[in-house]
């Protein structure tokens, strides 16, 4: 099946380039790139060469593309940028994977509180949210544009939703703390990412207001079937890539850490994604960084009757471009891991 990904150039669309490439049943038909147009794929990512296949960098022309054969395309695109590709390709009958935050909300108004004004408001409703494994089977039927989760929301929901949905957790004063490496912020030249800026240092910033909070949120409340609040703080960690989350959620009455054990293997049983890690062993960045896989844990305080759940994840591959191409993989009938182990 042939596959092509608009806004190949970034750190996202990079990743998700060269794990197409390596697809064993899709071909990477098409990269396109406003800056780049006309420039070899091996030029412009020079990890690829002897596996590029001869790929060119096309305009981003959404006319264009949606005139050409390719089923499937990939957003990798700023947002706001995203939903202009996204009509045009589906007013030609494609399919599309968003990795932006265009099509993660559903409420017009709360994306533009968070985002500014949305470009393609009525496509809302035709979009699916989908994290493959939270998101009920149901979604492939007619689905045509799918939204793929926020790299934060992957690391808070994948650990919290199961004794949430279950009761294992309480509803309130939910605290989510995530450290992420720096290519969260995408491939950009401000003096904040400078190596020199970054090294040895770490801060928390977006507080309050961060645009993945409402994401989070939204997800929760649709599991739990009440609203949920929660206090998300995000920091900035002088790595490059990884993200490690902290959440602490107040036990249900009753619960124990076998009953929040309990509730991870009824729902991830058959996840080849999710790793759950022996209660005390806590997830790190450095043995995840490079794979498609998040890693859990959670271990139980007695003293203040909290619930202290910890995860770790690549923000680029499980995050963002792996977890976009094990959706792909659900959609179109493939094995789940394909491309991916």
């Amino acid at each position: 099946m042939k596959v092509g990904v608009v806004g190949a150039s970034g750190y996202i669309g990079e990743t998700l380039v060269k794990l197409l490439l390596g697809h064993p049943k899709v071909e990477l038909a098409a990269v396109t790139s406003r800056s780049h147009s006309g420039k070899p794929l091996a030029q412009v990512i020079p990890s690829v060469r002897g596996i590029d296949r001869g790929i060119v960098f096309t305009a981003s022309d959404a006319a264009a593309l949606a005139a050409g054969d390719i089923p499937l395309f990939f957003l990798a695109l700023p947002h706001g940028a995203a939903a202009e590709f996204a009509r045009a390709l589906l007013g030609s009958g494609k399919r599309v994977i968003d990795l932006s935050a265009d099509f993660r909300l559903s409420d017009v108004a709360t994306h533009e509180k968070y985002y500014g004004r949305h470009a393609a408001p009525d496509l809302l409703a035709h979009a699916r949210y989908v994290l493959p494994e939270l998101t009920a089977p149901e979604w492939k039927t007619g689905a045509r544009l799918v939204a793929s989760p926020g790299c934060y929301p992957t690391g808070a929901l994948i650990p919290l939703v199961p004794p949430l949905r279950d009761g294992v957790v309480a509803r309130e004063h939910i605290v989510v703390n995530s450290f992420s490496g720096v290519s969260g912020a995408g491939r950009k030249l401000e003096e904040t990412y400078l190596y020199a800026e970054r090294a040895e240092s770490a801060k928390a910033y977006g507080l309050v207001k961060h645009r993945h909070l409402p994401e989070i949120e939204e997800q929760l409340s649709l599991h739990a079937g009440t609203r949920v609040v929660v206090q998300f703080n995000p920091h900035l960690a002088p790595m490059r890539c990884g993200i490690a989350t902290t959440i602490t959620v107040p036990a249900a009455p009753g619960a124990t850490i076998e009953s929040l054990y309990a509730s991870w293997t009824k729902a991830y049983a058959r996840a080849p994604f999710v790793q759950i890690l022996p209660s005390g062993e806590t997830p790190d960045t450095a043995h995840v960084v490079g794979t498609n896989r998040i890693d859990i844990s959670a271990v139980h305080d007695p003293r203040t009757g909290n619930f202290v759940i910890t995860s770790a994840e690549d923000n680029l591959i499980k995050g963002a471009a792996g977890q976009a191409m094990q959706t792909m993989n659900l959609w179109f009938g493939f094995e789940e891991t394909d491309g991916l182990r």
